[in-house]
């Protein structure tokens, strides 16, 4: 980087590289820099429906977007957390929710924590997770999680939204911050003699030059892979899948505000809320079975054998770049890594990327100095996200398919996840086995309690022995009460969408 830096090239749109444009944007808004964004008319954008973790909101609201300003624009619904359906056999935990925990869990949760504990400690104690949830309870009766005035408690929620509509909507808002908008097809990097970028070539052989760049040109990662050499870490001996097909199906007038993930034979199958369709997708491994076969499992899970609607096929890959800033470019989104949709930190990890960046060159003064640092901290990031969609694999107790066999056994797992697994199966206290790796940044307490309980790794209740008056100290039933008073303080999603769009 240079001290002087006065120009950007983002070199790919879609969402992560207008989150990029917006971001750098905001940030950087007193400093003279020259921002553009350069998108060849002739790669498309994937368009899935897609969802989000709750820092999709702080991101919005941060670079100044009301929720009326981009919901409708993007037929957007809201998230509240995430229905698992048949990853375990174990009885009681065919189904979880995992929730997005916000502050009425405060009075919830330590009653979740004390029964998963002792359960695991073989005391007959309910220990699955969904009860212990408002956003369980929003989500069952399909109520949108945007508190009245008068709720004195903080919500948390995400989004689902049509994603190359977003892009759009990002686009334009960056427009109006001053980011620059370029259509060229880039076909090579010049490097320098000390191999920075010096400038881009494009087919009608004109030159695009900046002191920086970012590639956001997805898989193909034409900057930092192809040009700069950067080695990319596959995780595909743990992480199968490598495919998915997409089917979009009817909208229900009043959806549920979450993503519902059901396991099928060779993978799972995402269902997301629109206000125009629903998007469903089955991620499968091409390894186990072919793209017909898969095609023909989705049709037959959404009731499509007799429709005549065509399916999208998408490939991808699974892992990460060792080095995320590389010379004079940073590589944001797929670029740089992708760990399977299975949790929805894609979008999360774009804006964590560049929010790390920019602290990075801010506290450097525009050098390299904490480059090192920067890519130290977003691979462990990457590598915190992997073993945790990798436990959903390496848990499960299905016996159906050679996939789930390979997926509960195949591949060496990470030490963090195995010390991990082993504190909770031996009883001791995860939090503390958090904090230890010092890993509850990324996935806290409650998400992995919510994880491991949620598929069942409890004794089984011919191994469970009754407990005392100490072990039976919460109510559950005075807990299911405050959590459905709490609930009344909420409108029907679809009422909410309405008055969204009618604000809008």
């Amino acid at each position: 980087m240079k001290e002087n830096m006065k120009s950007i090239v983002i070199l790919g749109g879609g969402t992560a590289g207008w989150i990029t444009a917006n971001l750098i944007a905001f940030h950087w808004k007193d400093r003279d820099i020259d921002i553009t964004l350069v998108e060849s008319p002739d790669i498309g954008i994937i368009g899935v429906g897609e969802g989000s973790t709750p820092p999709l909101k702080i991101f919005l609201e941060l670079i100044g977007l009301d929720e009326s300003d981009w919901m409708g624009r993007c037929e957007a619904t809201y998230k509240v957390g995430i229905t698992f359906r048949d990853w375990s056999t174990r009885p009681g935990f065919s189904e979880y929710f995992h929730p997005f925990l916000c502050q009425p869990d405060e009075f919830s949760v330590p009653a979740f924590f004390h029964n998963s504990f002792l359960r695991r400690k073989g005391v007959d104690l309910d220990g699955h997770p969904s009860q212990f949830f408002l956003a369980w309870e929003l989500a069952k009766a399909r109520l949108a999680p945007v508190a009245p005035p008068n709720f004195p408690f903080e919500m948390n929620y995400g989004y689902h939204f049509d994603s190359a509509m977003l892009g759009e909507f990002l686009q334009d808002w960056a427009a109006k911050r001053g980011v620059k908008y370029r259509q060229a097809t880039v076909t090579d990097a010049v490097l320098d003699e000390q191999g920075y970028i010096d400038y881009l070539k494009t087919d009608s052989e004109e030159t695009i030059k900046a002191d920086f760049y970012v590639d956001s040109t997805g898989f193909r990662s034409q900057l930092l892979q192809q040009k700069l050499g950067v080695p990319f870490d596959s995780c595909e001996d743990v992480l199968f899948n490598d495919s998915a097909v997409v089917f979009p199906t009817e909208p229900e007038e009043n959806p549920t505000p979450q993503t519902i993930s059901t396991a099928l034979k060779y993978g799972w199958v995402w269902k997301i809320p629109l206000t125009s369709r629903f998007g469903n997708g089955y991620v499968y491994s091409s390894k186990y079975v072919d793209d017909d076969d898969a095609e023909m499992e989705l049709r037959e899970h959404l009731g499509l054998m007799d429709s005549d609607i065509e399916a999208r096929k998408l490939k991808f890959k699974v892992g990460r770049v060792r080095e995320h800033w590389a010379k004079n470019c940073l590589a944001v989104g797929l670029s740089q890594g992708f760990i399977e949709p299975l949790e929805a930190t894609a979008l999360d990890m774009v804006q964590e990327t560049v929010a790390r960046f920019i602290e990075a060159a801010n506290k450097g003064n525009f050098t390299d100095q904490y480059r090192d640092e920067f890519n130290q901290r977003i691979s462990k990031r990457f590598d915190a996200v992997r073993d945790y969609i990798v436990c959903h694999y390496r848990i499960n107790t299905r016996t159906d398919t050679e996939y789930w066999l390979d997926a509960g056994s195949r591949g060496k797992v990470s030490n963090s996840l195995r010390e991990l697994l082993a504190a909770w199966v031996s009883g001791k206290n995860i939090t503390d086995e958090l904090e230890r790796q010092n890993l509850d940044a990324y996935f806290p307490s409650v998400s992995w309690n919510c994880l491991l309980g949620g598929k069942g790794i409890y004794p089984t209740d011919e191994q469970v022995r009754p407990g005392n008056e100490l072990a039976h100290q919460y109510d559950l039933e005075k807990i299911s009460s405050y959590l459905k008073g709490c609930a009344l303080n909420f409108k029907p999603h679809q009422e909410q969408l309405r008055v969204i769009r009618k604000v809008a």
